[in-house]
């Protein structure tokens, strides 16, 4: 889903804590050894989401964020702030091409490039975090 975050709206932040859960505690944070992701380089993205980016002559980037239930992707356009919510069960990434993430829900996707090894290894975090707070699946039983 994505959502305008500019402004402080309750029912907006009530949509996304219902989606991907509420923020983590400082202490939580500080055991997970960070829940937000390096600064991310945009390299390509569906149609919503570029028809967005294009407004502005800016440098597309974006960050991630780790929520209890899924992750947070924001980006910014014409000092608005957007975010394009994605619980784990509807998450998917690929990684396509050399130093290219995809991340995908439903009709939106974003990629970036993942030239660092710390790009990396938030990757390997996020899928971590995802196949500990994923619900058990049949096959599993």
């Amino acid at each position: 889903m994505l959502l305008n975050v500019s402004y402080n709206n309750p029912s907006i932040k009530k949509k996304v804590e219902e989606a991907v859960g509420p923020v983590y505690s400082l202490k939580e944070r500080w055991a997970m050894k960070g829940i937000g992701s390096p600064k991310l380089f945009i390299t390509d993205a569906s149609i919503q989401i570029s028809n967005l980016l294009i407004l502005d002559q800016n440098l597309n980037t974006c960050q991630i964020e780790i929520r209890p239930k899924g992750i947070i992707m924001s980006f910014r356009s014409l000092l608005e702030t957007y975010a394009l919510v994605i619980p784990y069960y509807k998450l998917r990434i690929y990684k396509g091409d050399f130093a290219v993430y995809s991340v995908f829900i439903d009709e939106y996707f974003i990629k970036v490039r993942s030239d660092t090894k710390a790009i990396q290894k938030f990757f390997k975090k996020i899928l971590d975090h995802r196949a500990d707070n994923s619900p058990t699946s049949i096959e599993d039983l």
